[in-house]
């Protein structure tokens, strides 16, 4: 692999461990400091909403500049954020109102660093010669490895350090981030840029054209619909079911396993559309992302024997790893260069509230009902959008431009 290829992957993983890391340090610092479950999730909730609103702010700007100088300044800010709990902590004290702070600063290091590390694979594929199908497909493995060892690094270091010191090493995991991405020649990320900043209507209306291009078009339109669901259907099962399950089965260690198996399928079907992509209609891919994601998701409702969990898990990521490549390479071949930080900026806003959506709406099923009824709902869903998905004549003919964007 090429010197560009190895430090844009490099930079991808560290990036994405530093917030694999901090998603489990952190909310055990604020429950450790005061003691409240809701304090965690308030502070949840004080990232998320931030969050979105700096994926659509970025999003134009990183359309306005080289991915790489946005990447690197994203990757800045993370960092810093992350710094400023534990010099905190030892100076003046830690309390709720730092922790949001500190969630809001973070916000805007993180949803504009993925969109940036997005939106330059297509100029980097070309400067190396390589198809934008295959990185993305490596992307997405890389993607499935670091969630699986994430939760493993994480546990690790939170048993070995209290959680605030574990903010030191993440911080230095995203500074180190910003300097891997150093190693990418400016040149392999530069692209058609907009310049058009005359006037403040203007520069206030492109912040919105992402949304505008998303829901012009019925291509991204339904695989946005499709993102946004499976993000609500995981995050409501990774963060509510599973943990609710195996808590009321007195086996609280399988959680990290569940979730390792959905990281390792994950890694196996990105591997799989990073090597066969070209051999293989993209349509079929597409339909057999969905198709095992529902069988897999399927045999988690019934919530039966750990093997059983375990396994679904794997064949849910499996399905999930090809779909999500298919949808990642989608966004690359049908948004114009100029655009695409805006596009996969408003992209990532909209995902970015879906945790707080899935994870709410399971503790209202299990709470009003039961376990059951909260794997059942959201199968059904996953099941119902994903046959709505199959009868959209536009999703029908994946791999052609789509016309919607080339006419507009």
């Amino acid at each position: 692999m090429k010197r560009t290829s190895f430090f844009y992957f490099a930079s991808f993983v560290t990036s994405l461990l530093s917030n694999s890391v901090t998603a489990i340090a952190l909310p055990l610092l604020v429950l450790f400091t005061t003691g409240s479950p809701l304090d965690a999730g308030i502070v949840a909730i004080a990232a998320s909403v931030p969050a979105a609103i700096a994926g659509l702010l970025m999003g134009s700007l990183i359309d306005r500049i080289n991915r790489r100088t946005a990447s690197i300044i994203a990757d800045a800010i993370s960092a810093l954020a992350l710094l400023i709990l534990p010099i905190v902590d030892l100076t003046v004290g830690l309390n709720v109102g730092w922790f949001i702070a500190v969630a809001v600063l973070g916000s805007f290091g993180d949803v504009p660093g993925m969109t940036a590390r997005e939106a330059m694979l297509p100029a980097l594929a070309r400067a190396v010669g390589a198809e934008p199908s295959r990185l993305i497909g490596l992307r997405e493995a890389l993607t499935g490895v670091t969630v699986l060892i994430g939760p493993a690094v994480a546990g690790v270091l939170v048993a070995a350090l209290e959680p605030v010191t574990v903010l030191w090493i993440t911080s230095g995991l995203a500074a180190l981030a910003a300097l891997l991405t150093l190693g990418i020649a400016s040149s392999a990320t530069a692209h058609q840029r907009d310049h058009d900043t005359a006037t403040t209507v203007q520069g206030m209306s492109s912040v919105f054209d992402g949304l505008k291009i998303l829901l012009r078009s019925p291509l991204l339109r339904g695989m946005l619909i499709l993102a946004i669901t499976l993000g609500v259907v995981l995050a409501a099962i990774q963060g509510m079911v599973i943990p609710v399950h195996f808590a009321f089965q007195d086996e609280p260690q399988c959680v990290g396993f569940v979730l390792s198996s959905l990281a390792a399928g994950l890694l196996v079907g990105g591997g799989l559309f990073a090597g066969l992509a070209s051999r293989i209609p993209r349509r079929v891919w597409f339909i057999s992302g969905i198709t095992i994601l529902a069988v897999g998701l399927g045999g988690l409702a019934f919530l039966g024997p750990v093997w059983t969990i375990f396994a679904s898990a794997a064949v849910a990521g499996l399905g999930g790893g090809a779909m999500n490549a298919v949808v990642g390479l989608t966004f690359v071949e049908n948004v114009e260069e100029s655009q695409r930080g805006r596009v996969l900026g408003a992209q990532n806003a909209i995902l970015t509230l879906t945790p707080a959506l899935g994870i709410g709406g399971g503790a209202v099923l299990i709470e009003t009902g039961s376990l059951h009824l909260a794997t059942t709902v959201f199968v059904a869903v996953w099941v119902v959008v994903s046959l709505g998905s199959l009868f959209n004549p536009r999703i029908r003919r994946l791999g052609e431009p789509d016309r919607d964007l080339v006419d507009a």
